[in-house]
This record gives C-alpha cells, structure tokens and sequence, in this order.
C-alpha cells in the first residue's frame, strides 16, 4: 500500500459520502487495512486531507495549464473563454471525485479560496484570467465571473448525479455533449450587456416590495432553522435545536418525529412560503420578461428577510440531502413553469426541474455574496439578464 494508493481511496470513500465523515477506519476497511497501517504513511486525518488537496491542484493545473496558457495568446476572446471553460468542465467531467472534493472544501470553507487561486497560480494556472479575458469583449462586473463559475458548477453536477459517474464512469460522446451545455449557456448569458431591456427595473421591484410579505416564522421553525445555518444539516441535532426553544429533547419529540423529520418539514414549509410568495410577484405581470424577473426578484425579497433560511438554503445549493419520501404535491423545481421561456418548450419533467433549480442555484449564490458598493439590486438585474440570455432568450 503507498500513499498514491490511500490518496485515492481517499477521495474515493468519503467522496462517495460527500464528505459527511472523513472517519479513517472507514478509509482503512476500503483498502483491506487496519488504522495503524495508515498512520504509518500520514501520521493524522489533516495530514491526509493536506495531501489530497496537494493532489487536487496538481491534477486541475496540469489538466487545465496549456489551455489557460493558449486563452491568455488568444486575440479572439470567445475563443479563449472556450477554452478555459470546456478545460475547466472537462477536468471536472472526467474526475467526479475531484468535483466533489473542491464543491465541499471550497463552499465549506474548508480551504481557503484565495490561498487556493494563489497556489494554483504558483502552478502556472491564473483564474483571474477568465474575468481578463472576459471584459475584453463585454461589459462584466466581478459578479459574472460568480455567475460563469456557479452555473459551471451546478450543469457539472447535475451531470455526474443523472449519469450516476460514481458507479460508472460517462462516455466521451456524454462528456463532449455537457461541455457545449455549459459553455453555450455561459457563452449565451454573457451577452447579456447586448440585450436592449425595456424593463423599468425599478418599476418592478417596487410593486414586489408593496406585495404583502408574511414572512414571520413559526418559532419551532426558525429555531429549527437557525441551528442547521449553524451547523449544517448533517451535524444539527434535536438538542440543539430544543436548547434554542428552551425545551427539553422529550418535549420536541412531541412536534417532530426525529431529526429528518424535523428537516423535511423545515425546507417543505419554506419551499411552500417562497413559492406562494414568488408566484404573486409573476402574477403581476402579463409578460414574460415582467413575470420572470419579478419571480425572482421576490425570491430575493423573502430570503433577504430571513436570512437564517437563506444560509440553511445554501446547503440544499450544493448537496443532495435525504428528506425520506417526496411529497408529489410541493413542485418545489418547477416554479418557473408558467413563464414562457424558449428552453422550456417541448421540455421533459427534468429539464423544467433542472432550469428552475438552476435558477434558485445561481440566486442563493448571490444573495449569499451582496455587492457592498452599489444597491443589492443590481445584483438581481445582472443575475437576471445573464438567466434570460444563458437559456436562449423570451419566446416573442
């Protein structure tokens, strides 16, 4: 057994389990050892976890270094935004384990994302070049290179989920198909300074903010809420959230079956309240740039004011979390049904899903970041018009 060989089983064995438990007996079972065995190659867990870290930015800078090195020469700054986004994807594409291992490090703040984009530097891979190369062409803010990443991440893993990479790796002909997704969506949303709106933004956001707003939670729910921001889903307890109501444990069994109980009806119940919500913001239009941003624009209103369930959102942004059966009747996905975009037509279940979840992914991404110099709404205007172009445009 070498180091080379518990690295990998590493990312392996706690990847398969996102990263719920890094447990090392659990590692050492996978590889037909026992724990005293791996202690004599990484004398501790962290000392493991600072190794396969190394062997992540080893592996994403020399799969991805020639094609930033051929971006930057480029005059064409499509072209050079082709080639570090299909580089990027196809990395991620064909190395499940290392996607799963950046998603939970880098959104947990496990790493450190600016130490991170310095040692790959160092590595001869500058993601700053992206936003360079970017505003060559277009109008871009900082945002958009959020924006470009998010939606990366979010087709990336919607990806490896449908195809089930964990249990066999995807064909070339599957890889090549969701590199073109991803970078005809980006491509497509960063145009978006071309797009002539004649949206009175403000107008808008006006008749959201006059729309009644019961956003007033239920003590038991906010409690509830409150502790996974915390802690996190996998680590909350019924305790801790007994403790916030000042009950004893006996007392919330009395509301809540057990702790996946307790989450479900958690996100169900918010799931309910946001989409009542964002449905009358797109009732108060008759058309479908009107209906669209105003959905999302009241999606951003509700979560603003609770940001204890924006933060508990977050972990339902980046994991597949197990709430026990679904309930048929909550389309938590498909909020954005009615609204007539060009992607949607003649599309599967799936898809219409997908989009949607798409959409709530890349606005809790920036809810979570607001921009500190100008009005928060712009966020909003800049998120929107890079939706509306990523997905093709209005149905006229």
């Amino acid at each position: 057994m070498t180091k080379i060989e518990i690295v990998d089983a590493a990312f392996r064995v706690w990847g398969r389990n996102l990263y719920r438990k890094t447990s090392l007996s659990q590692l050492a079972g996978e590889l037909g050892v026992s724990k005293p065995a791996l202690y004599r190659h990484y004398r501790n867990k962290q000392a493991l976890i600072d190794a396969m870290t190394e062997r992540f930015l080893e592996d994403f800078s020399g799969s991805t270094r020639a094609d930033f090195e051929k971006a930057q020469k480029t005059e064409d700054a499509d072209e050079g935004i082709s080639a570090i986004i299909k580089s990027i994807s196809g990395f991620f594409a064909r190395n499940v384990y290392a996607l799963v291992f950046s998603l939970i490090n880098l959104y947990d703040r496990n790493l450190d994302g600016k130490a991170i984009a310095q040692r790959l530097k160092s590595y001869g891979v500058d993601i700053a070049v992206l936003q360079q190369i970017i505003e060559k062409k277009y109008e871009s803010e900082p945002k958009m290179v959020r924006l470009v990443f998010a939606t990366l991440t979010f087709l990336m893993s919607n990806f490896h989920r449908t195809k089930k990479s964990m249990l066999n790796p995807p064909a070339e002909e599957d890889i090549q198909t969701i590199l073109n997704t991803i970078y005809n969506t980006i491509a497509f949303g960063l145009r978006f300074s071309s797009k002539k709106t004649a949206l009175d933004f403000e107008v808008m956001e006006k008749q959201v903010y006059e729309m009644p707003l019961n956003a007033k939670p239920e003590p038991f729910f906010k409690a509830v809420a409150e502790a996974v921001a915390e802690a996190g889903p996998w680590d909350v307890s019924m305790e801790m959230v007994a403790k916030r109501l000042g009950l004893s444990k006996s007392s919330l069994y009395g509301h809540f079956k057990n702790r996946k109980d307790m989450l479900r009806r958690l996100f169900v119940t918010e799931f309910k309240r946001i989409i009542e919500f964002a449905r009358q913001g797109i009732g108060l239009s008759s058309d479908t740039e009107g209906q669209l941003y105003r959905g999302i624009f009241s999606i951003a209103v509700y979560l603003r004011s609770r940001p204890e369930i924006l933060v508990a959102m977050d972990w339902i942004r980046t994991r597949k979390l197990d709430f026990g059966k679904h309930d048929k009747n909550i389309e938590i996905y498909r909020l954005f049904e009615d609204v007539d975009i060009k992607a949607l037509h003649n599309s599967t279940e799936e898809d219409r899903q997908r989009i949607s979840h798409w959409i709530l992914f890349l606005l809790i991404n920036i809810l979570l970041h607001p921009n500190q110099e100008k009005t928060q709404n712009n966020d909003i205007r800049l998120l929107y018009n890079f939706i509306t172009l990523g997905l093709g445009g209005f149905v006229r």
